[in-house]
């Protein structure tokens, strides 16, 4: 879902308001070969492949604006097979980001299974957004053969994952639920949200939602928009039965929200009062610097709301059943009081659990690791809008190496992407315009620090989201509608997952990416020191390019020179200079050394190294990177 900044004080008060270009194929590559040492040393880059759940085994290509899902199909969760989950296992990943399994509101019948159907006018597309979950107990019936079974066939899911030598993320949404939640297999005890609640005050600390008492929810109008595209539907009459109206997730307090709001779901209430003010127990001075284990203990004899306990409830549920972390959906609009008691509980069952969060405000980063004991946090609104505007041609590289001394206490918590189901896709013209010009972006987000990267499905072979479901706009892949995928169609193969219809731009991109990221994940170096070479090299290299970004990574034995052409349409070349500092560090006297081109298996190199200064030459067409090993 995307969101707009917002700072953690005043989380209550904000309102939200053509044809694939074909890429010239590069020379075919060289596969990497990894040696046992480099395989076995040290810790591993963690790699995160977020699939669509829905879409990634969908084999319809019909693509009908507002199609149903029996006209434009839906992907279940055995299309997942192990051939499908060897391949993505091929590719250097070790987390899958199942998007979209909580089950959620959509437009569809599922009453025989004892499923109320949903309200169009308070559902986005046909199929339904996958941050209106409906019920967090159980799994989205699209993807199910057998929807009474729908459990049983995700819980098959995380073993088979498991076994393919994966780990299973999925997706919880505290902010926010829907419009209509109805817990149909809550685990014995579990009351729903907002049973218990006082419903004639807008606020009580243990009550679940926020209300507007004396005042029935409207459903917004907007003359751009009709539910279903304009399809007639029995339920579509301008009503919807909630008296008295709740908040509206992304915070209004109106009982007829915009239409531009998240009118779909609404607000949960974690103990925070309309003005403002915490309706709990605060951490204590000096628990940034304190462990998990240390933050469980303190929450165990405080009073907590009820909201908290629901959710810590829901993420333990789903840890027992062997799910190995979460991705929280817009994580700063909850405090960070909430996540410290939430995360170090789901800590105490699993240590090793992946927990990544959605925050774009830079100044709450340090609070959301440190106090609310996350993992991970997407680095959004530095580093990926810094690549984003340069290879636009917006901006030079230079910024790069401030962000990353800024971010260096941090860096290891800043999860990189490039594409995710928010954002437009890389390969759209929106963004870099083909795959292809996405590939030095790729590199430097994989390689520059020692934080998980991600990739989205059909980003390795150059998927530019470029169709129209109905809800969905072009330049994202619709995560409202039913819809198909076309270039991980032609990989996927009917089922095949070999790439046998592919095209050849597409089948070089995603070797690219196959050797990237595996390099990614067994190179010591790249858990290891990073320094950048970008202040000595735009100062003193001639023709070095304002679209070239050099660093270098090293851990032990392995050492890498990396220097990236940000640039989609330049060439550069350039002697790339090694200052004394980073010598030194090496242990590197005068002379001359092998350096051999780890991406694409050029000949080997030289660095010179002489007076004590280096250095190396470097050839780089538009958006090529290389990567020097020593």
């Amino acid at each position: 879902m995307k969101k707009l900044l917002i700072a953690a004080s005043v989380i209550l008060s904000v309102t939200a308001s053509a044809q694939k270009a074909k890429s010239k194929a590069q020379p075919a590559a060289k596969p990497v070969q990894m040696t046992t040492q480099t395989q076995n040393e040290g810790p591993k880059k963690a790699v995160v492949y977020q699939v669509f759940t829905r879409l990634f085994g969908n084999k319809n290509t019909t693509n009908k604006p507002w199609g149903t899902v029996q006209e434009n199909g839906v992907g279940k969760f055995n299309d997942f097979t192990d051939k499908a989950l060897q391949e993505i296992k091929g590719l250097g990943v070790t987390h899958i980001w199942y998007t979209g399994v909580p089950h959620h509101a959509l437009v569809g019948d599922y009453m025989a299974i004892g499923i109320s159907n949903d309200d169009p006018e308070v559902v986005k597309g046909r199929a339904g957004s996958p941050y209106a979950v409906k019920d967090y107990y159980n799994v989205n019936p699209d993807l199910a053969v057998n929807p009474k079974n729908r459990l049983q066939e995700f819980e098959a899911l995380i073993a088979r994952t498991h076994k393919n030598g994966m780990k299973v993320i999925i997706d919880i949404v505290p902010n926010h639920i829907a419009r209509k939640y109805e817990g149909k297999t809550n685990p014995k005890g579990v009351r729903d949200f907002g049973a218990d609640d006082d419903k004639t005050v807008e606020y009580k600390r243990d009550n679940n939602f926020y209300y507007i008492p004396g005042q029935a929810f409207e459903v917004p109008t907007s003359p751009d928009y009709q539910p279903l595209g304009g399809e007639k539907h029995p339920m579509i009459d301008g009503k919807f039965d909630e008296n008295p109206a709740k908040w509206t997730g992304n915070g209004s307090r109106l009982a007829k929200p915009d239409i531009n709001d998240w009118y779909e779901t609404v607000k949960i209430n974690y103990g925070i009062k309309p003005e403002g003010s915490k309706d709990f127990p605060e951490l204590p001075g000096g628990f940034d610097v304190k462990s998990y284990k240390e933050h469980y203990a303190f929450w165990q004899d405080k009073s907590v709301p009820s909201s908290w306990k629901k959710f810590r409830d829901i993420a333990l549920y789903w840890v027992a059943k062997g799910v190995d972390g979460f991705r929280y959906d817009m994580a700063e609009m909850v405090p960070y009081e909430f996540w410290s008691y939430m995360n170090s509980a789901i800590k105490m069952k699993n240590p090793d659990a992946f927990l990544l969060a959605e925050v774009y405000n830079p100044r709450e980063y340090r609070n959301y690791i440190h106090l609310g004991k996350m993992d991970y946090l997407y680095d959004k609104v530095e580093l990926y809008d810094k690549l984003k505007a340069i290879v636009q041609g917006k901006s030079d590289a230079d910024g790069i190496a401030d962000i990353q001394n800024g971010l260096r206490d941090i860096e290891k918590h800043m999860l990189h992407f490039l594409d995710n189901h928010d954002e437009q896709r890389l390969a759209s013209p929106e963004f870099a315009g083909n795959g292809s010009k996405g590939r030095s972006l790729m590199v430097l987000s994989a390689t520059i620090s020692t934080s998980p990267v991600m990739i989205y499905f059909g980003q390795e072979n150059g998927e530019p989201g470029d169709q129209d479901g109905g809800f969905g706009k072009r330049s994202r892949t619709s995560i409202f509608d039913y819809v198909g995928v076309p270039t991980h169609q032609r990989w996927m193969n009917n089922g095949a997952f070999d790439g046998g219809q592919s095209y050849a731009d597409e089948k070089e991109l995603r070797d690219f990416y196959k050797r990237l990221l595996n390099f990614t994940a067994t190179s010591p170096a790249i858990m290891g020191e990073y320094q950048e070479l970008q202040t000595i090299n735009r100062r003193d290299t001639p023709n070095y390019g304002e679209a070239v970004y050099s660093y270098g990574r090293w851990s032990g034995k392995e050492r890498l020179l990396i220097s990236c052409n940000l640039s989609a349409e330049k060439t550069v070349s350039f002697e790339l200079k090694i200052p004394s500092e980073l010598l030194k560090k090496w242990d590197m006297s005068d002379g001359q050394y092998d350096v051999t081109e780890q991406l694409y298996g050029r000949a080997k190199s030289k660095l010179v190294v002489k007076n004590g200064e280096g250095k190396v030459w470097v050839e780089l067409r538009p958006s090529e990177s290389v990567i020097y090993k020593l």
